[in-house]
């Protein structure tokens, strides 16, 4: 029985967006030759997978025929989810009914023939489906298998789904977030997705290595609660040493003073005196001196301890002036600074545009848009957009045609 494909195939009209001038190619990119069968939706699975096609794997991402949900995110450029499209670039997309047996006997063959499995299903999914690790191994004994689940495969949790906010506030990301006193407040950024996909990437890189060796595959467990907890090292280590809970700063350190955010005659800006020479600088450029010899601030732990009472003495002067002056006079002193940037100022920073960062990017319906691509450079290169992010199914019939007569394992 043929699987039945669903989902758009490769229109012959449609054109490939074009790699940066920058592009890393051939064998610079480490992970050439490497095959990645993706079953994940929405963030940490698709990120993880993202980090590797950036280093050259080629990644075939299994999508039912709903597709990814993430695919429905807004902004939705002319039909196209831009969301989607920042994660999911140098893919290709393959439509699967998994619970029809033939098209779970294509994704079979499908990882039959890869190197390395991401999926990001609740724990027994895929071995309901025929595809779990210990289903495969015997067929494919140096098989990589990534699974990323919210608290792990095995344990008390593993049957409990997850999101990246009740994950935050279950491994404590949100008790320390926001000013003393507030709500709770969960990190602007995704961080317990984003910082689970990195883990994920970073395990399947070193696993492959191993695997090169001869040790054989292994089965890769990335739970997001523990990669959320395990990114939190200074405040985990706070309790260890302490017996207490960190709690709530705003943009205070526990442990350096100044660094925090600041007022100023026009807005807000940051500095971060990390060391006590920075600390003499700062005192210099606001012209308090004295400060130097005053008992609550003579060290490093002095001024965390009474940080309170040092902005109380700082931010009276920064009021006086510009967010531009006091950015002009920390960067002559050389102490580290920098304005609250939004999004678009940050995107428009000189360092972003010097490094070529920011790509053009092709959505498949033709729109022209934009993205950040890798930061990372290999040998002074930045790497470039290989293939624009996939439209559902564009390359169902194209890798289904390499499994159809074959055999499965």
């Amino acid at each position: 029985m043929e699987p039945s494909i669903v989902g758009a195939m490769n229109p012959p009209h449609r054109k490939q967006a074009t790699p940066v001038e920058m592009s890393i190619a051939g064998p610079q990119q480490p992970l050439v030759g490497i095959r990645v069968a993706e079953f994940c939706s929405t963030a940490a699975g698709p990120y993880c997978t993202m980090l590797l096609a950036d280093m050259g794997a080629e990644v075939v991402k299994i999508e039912p025929p709903s597709g990814d949900g993430l695919r429905q995110w807004p902004p939705i450029t002319e039909g196209y989810s831009e969301n989607f499209a920042a994660i999911n670039r140098n893919k290709k997309s393959v439509v699967l009914d998994l619970k029809d047996p033939a098209s779970a006997g294509i994704a079979r063959r499908i990882i039959l023939d890869s190197d390395v499995v991401v999926e990001n299903n609740r724990p027994g999914v895929m071995s309901r489906l025929g595809l779990g690790y210990e289903q495969l191994r015997e067929h494919h004994p140096d098989l990589v298998y990534c699974s990323i689940s919210a608290f792990g495969q095995g344990g008390p949790r593993a049957t409990e789904g997850g999101f990246d906010l009740t994950i935050q506030a279950a491994a404590g990301v949100m008790s320390v977030t926001g000013e003393d006193g507030g709500p709770p407040v969960k990190c602007g950024v995704p961080v317990s997705d984003f910082a689970s996909g990195l883990y994920g990437a970073f395990a399947v890189a070193a696993a492959l290595s191993s695997v090169r060796e001869g040790t054989g595959g292994v089965h890769i467990d990335v739970p997001m609660f523990g990669c959320t907890l395990a990114i939190a090292a200074l405040q985990t280590s706070e309790y260890f040493g302490t017996g207490r809970s960190p709690g709530r700063l705003g943009s205070a350190h526990p442990r350096n003073a100044p660094y925090r955010a600041f007022e100023a005659a026009d807005g807000y800006f940051a500095i971060a005196a990390g060391n006590h020479q920075l600390w003499l600088k700062v005192l210099s450029v606001v012209g308090m001196p004295q400060l130097a010899d005053d008992p609550r601030f003579k060290t490093t732990l002095d001024r965390a301890t009474n940080q309170a009472q040092l902005k109380l003495l700082l931010e009276p002067v920064f009021r006086k002036a510009s967010v531009s002056h006091w950015l002009q006079v920390f960067r002559d002193a050389g102490v580290p600074h920098s304005a609250i940037n939004d999004y678009a100022a940050a995107l428009s920073d000189p360092q972003v545009e010097e490094m070529g960062w920011v790509q053009e990017l092709e959505l498949p319906n033709g729109a022209a848009t934009r993205t950040f691509g890798s930061p990372l450079r290999l040998d002074g290169r930045t790497a470039g957009i290989r293939s624009r992010p996939p439209e559902l199914g564009e390359h169902t019939e194209e890798i289904c045609a390499r499994y159809r007569n074959r055999v499965a394992a």
